[in-house]
């Protein structure tokens, strides 16, 4: 009689290869949500660095800073889906200026992000990681 080969994978086998590849997701999913916010916040920042140097400019020459209507700025398309802008002129001598994006959507456990023309920049949550 003629032996039959056997061909393919026994379910022990699919089982620790689907066991091996759900362990790598878990691991590597979090990770890579955590480096699209970090990524996403710098985005954000560099347009936040962006305005404030508007705003100097503006302040140049007009001698007064800008609020968001004057200063006539809309955050990119990318930063605008993940953050909402607002700048508030300070009154007082020296004028003064805070910018703060406020995330929505995914980025809202980011925290709140403020620059302010002295250049002092926090981060609600966690203002070492700014």
């Amino acid at each position: 009689m003629m032996k039959l080969q056997q061909r393919g994978f026994t379910l022990m086998e699919l089982m620790i290869v689907v066991a091996i590849v759900a362990i790598l997701a878990g691991i590597a999913l979090p990770s890579y949500q955590q480096y699209v916010i970090r990524a996403n916040r710098a985005a954000a920042q560099s347009e936040m660095f962006d305005i404030a140097n508007r705003e100097q400019q503006y302040f140049l020459a007009n001698r007064v800073y800008a609020d968001t209507a004057a200063l006539g700025y809309a955050l990119s398309t990318d930063v605008a889906k993940r953050y909402t802008q607002a700048i508030v002129v300070g009154t007082g001598t020296p004028p003064s200026f805070t910018i703060t994006l406020t995330p929505i959507g995914s980025q809202v456990g980011d925290g709140d992000l403020v620059l302010t023309s002295a250049g002092l920049k926090t981060r609600a949550g966690d203002p070492a990681k700014w």
